[in-house]
């Protein structure tokens, strides 16, 4: 039998790049094929031709055996290929059933072609229930999380009836009970026929749940593993060309004494709980928990995008009146946002000026902005993050997940920061730049300045901590030193378990 799906020979040309050569690519009915690589290796490329996104130079697609030409995303649904997109694609200011349904309304009254709302609401919530959303579809999608809102688009895609699905990065904001589900919903969708085309930086899931694995480089297949092939080694070694000795960096064990201190702060998120803990200079101090446990919100308060209720923050021993974030930004203390595209970076300006705007007092004397001032600036901080872009005077826009983030840290190295918080700091960012985050994040903690993390991949907190302060409900559950660090006692104290002994606890409440 034709599988159901084969891309063959796809090339495609943009001005001065080669984005895909001769790049193949096929999937069998019910079966998971996973699509690695290192950002920019050409994987959103082809999957934007299967799609209908681009139209490829040379090449072809052939769906149960047939060719077909799609030449529009309205091409692609026809065809019953369906996506979930990294990057949300949804409208926050619609509930949840009219995002569903969005553009597929059912609709009454004949001529007058009304929206059908009852109906609508009612065939929403077995695709919702499938997920295990429990929520009511008539629920504005802007009162959801990050995560519930991922589900959404996953319903709405399976809701279209796809015989081929395409999930990129689909669980990069699911909390680990989410995630279990959605690997759960993948298996069953396997099962039923459905193929899947499965694009993730997570390797422990492809590990999984993949009954084949793709990988492109630079544009090109690089090769393609078998079920009985697959595992992390040689994932890696098929994106990158080569081994990576060391992904995470050891501290090299000279904490300075504590930067931040935190004492009963309250937000305005959890306001009945105090948080108090301290983070000294020299380590890199993880908070994990499950989302919505106020890990966000806390980072939030401190860098005062919402000022704390209540407590007190003192740096290097000086107490602090944080009322916004330009209070934290001049004390030194800076936030890397979980959303990198919405609010860590203007994505529509320079690599200049993004890297340059925090500090553009330092390079305006006078009111007037000196532009070899700002090169100076920007071509230092590419050269030491290792941001690849054809010059400082790319569009952020353009480039991939991993020199985003390096553009964000970059912004801040610049100010030399006394504290550095990274709400997610590698989400949706290939193994090589996530290897190259982490050296980044471990070598400005081994300057002296605090680093605080904040991280739902359970594989990064146990990788790169000194310590880990796990959250539940706004408030610390515990604190675990490395020589404690296990899945297992993170995750008990995520769900309200108390710790195998009082050491953890004892911790997280030294400085009340």
């Amino acid at each position: 039998m034709a599988p159901i799906l084969q891309l063959t020979g796809i090339c495609k040309r943009f001005p001065g790049v080669v984005a895909l050569d001769e790049v193949s690519l096929a999937a069998d009915r019910g079966e998971v094929v996973a699509l690695i690589g290192e950002n920019g290796a050409g994987k959103s490329t082809l999957m934007k031709i299967l799609g209908g996104v681009h139209q490829p130079d040379a090449g072809q697609i052939i769906l149960a055996g047939s060719a077909v030409t799609i030449r529009s995303v309205a091409d692609a649904v026809k065809h019953g290929i369906g996506f979930v997109h990294q990057e949300l694609n949804n409208l926050d200011n619609l509930e949840i059933a009219a995002n569903l349904f969005l553009g597929r309304e059912p609709l009454w009254a004949g001529p007058l072609r009304l929206i059908d709302r009852r109906a609508m609401v009612e065939a929403s919530r077995p695709h919702l229930e499938r997920l295990g959303l429990k929520i009511d579809p008539r629920t504005p999608l802007r009162q959801l999380s990050l995560a519930q809102q991922q589900l959404v688009e996953i319903a709405k895609a399976l809701s279209q009836n796809a015989r081929i699905l395409v999930l990129d990065e689909p669980t990069s904001s699911l909390t680990a009970t989410e995630t279990e589900r959605l690997l759960a919903t993948v298996t069953d969708l396997r099962g039923q026929g459905v193929s899947i085309i499965y694009i993730s930086h997570r390797l422990g899931e492809i590990g999984r749940i993949a009954d084949r694995v793709v990988a492109l480089r630079d544009g090109r297949n690089a090769g393609e593993l078998g079920r009985g092939q697959i595992n992390h080694d040689n994932m890696v070694r098929l994106m990158i060309g080569r081994d990576l000795k060391s992904f995470y960096v050891p501290g090299v064990g000279q904490h300075h004494p504590a930067r931040l201190r935190l004492q009963g702060l309250r937000t305005s998120a959890w306001p009945s709980q105090a948080v108090s803990f301290d983070a000294a200079g020299g380590e890199i101090l993880t908070f994990a928990g499950l989302v919505g446990s106020g890990r966000s919100e806390l980072a939030q308060a401190i860098f005062g995008v919402t000022p704390p209720l209540d407590g007190r923050i003192s740096l290097d021993g000086k107490e602090l009146t944080i009322r916004g974030s330009r209070d934290a930004i001049n004390a030194g203390i800076y936030l890397a946002p979980e959303d990198r595209r919405k609010t860590g970076l203007v994505t529509s300006m320079t690599i200049r000026e993004n890297v340059t705007l925090p500090g553009l007092r330092d390079h305006a004397p006078a009111g007037l902005i000196r532009r070899g001032r700002e090169s100076e600036t920007t071509d230092r901080q590419i050269a030491a993050m290792q941001i690849r872009a054809p010059s400082r005077e790319s569009r952020v826009m353009n480039l991939s997940g991993g020199n985003q983030q390096k553009v964000v840290l970059g912004k801040w190295l610049a100010l030399k920061p006394k504290v550095l918080i990274v709400d997610e700091p590698t989400r949706g960012i290939d193994v090589g730049a996530k290897a190259e985050i982490y050296r980044l994040l471990r070598a400005l903690a081994d300057t002296g300045v605090a680093v605080i993390v904040i991280s739902s991949d359970m594989e990064e907190v146990l990788g790169i901590s000194d310590r880990i302060a796990v959250m539940r409900e706004g408030a610390i559950a515990g604190i675990l030193d490395r020589s404690r660090f296990s899945e297992v006692a993170v995750m008990n104290l995520a769900f309200g378990k108390a710790p195998t002994n009082t050491a953890a606890s004892a911790a997280a409440t030294a400085s009340n």
